[in-house]
């Protein structure tokens, strides 16, 4: 059983700060920022790929509310919002969870940012094959 199903089952704890019947939010163990928080479907799914409709709808909703109670309570202007689905992209524990992670004037959290210009030769084949 994975770490966040046994957080789930009350089998190890969690700091959860929100929960509706899809999904529950806690507070990260690493908070790589103040406030950073973990959104967790309460169905084991791998990762985005395995998601249905409300437990999408939910998880979004969730991040949202929590989002703006981190602007309410601690001030944040700034969020980002971050899924690793899979070992390749990331991903450490196999059960989707969606960061929120509040952004503060010279923290240290980067993200990654374009680092070429944009072909739009390939953009286009690429539009062409993906809504062929």
């Amino acid at each position: 059983m994975c770490v966040f199903c046994k957080i789930l089952n009350g089998e190890i704890p969690g700091s959860k700060i929100y929960e509706n019947d899809y999904c529950i939010a806690i507070l990260d163990i690493s908070q790589t920022t103040k406030g950073h928080t973990l959104v967790i479907p309460k169905r084991h799914v791998e990762n985005v790929f395995d998601l249905n409709k409300d437990e999408c709808r939910a998880i979004m909703e969730a991040c949202v509310y929590v989002s703006n109670k981190l602007k309410k309570k601690l001030g944040v202007e700034n969020i980002n919002l971050l899924n690793n689905s899979g070992s390749l992209a990331g991903q450490v524990v196999m059960h989707f969870h969606m960061h929120i992670i509040p952004r503060y004037e010279n923290d240290e959290f980067k993200v990654i940012q374009p680092s070429h210009e944009p072909n739009f030769d390939e953009l286009g084949k690429l539009k062409d094959l993906l809504n062929s």
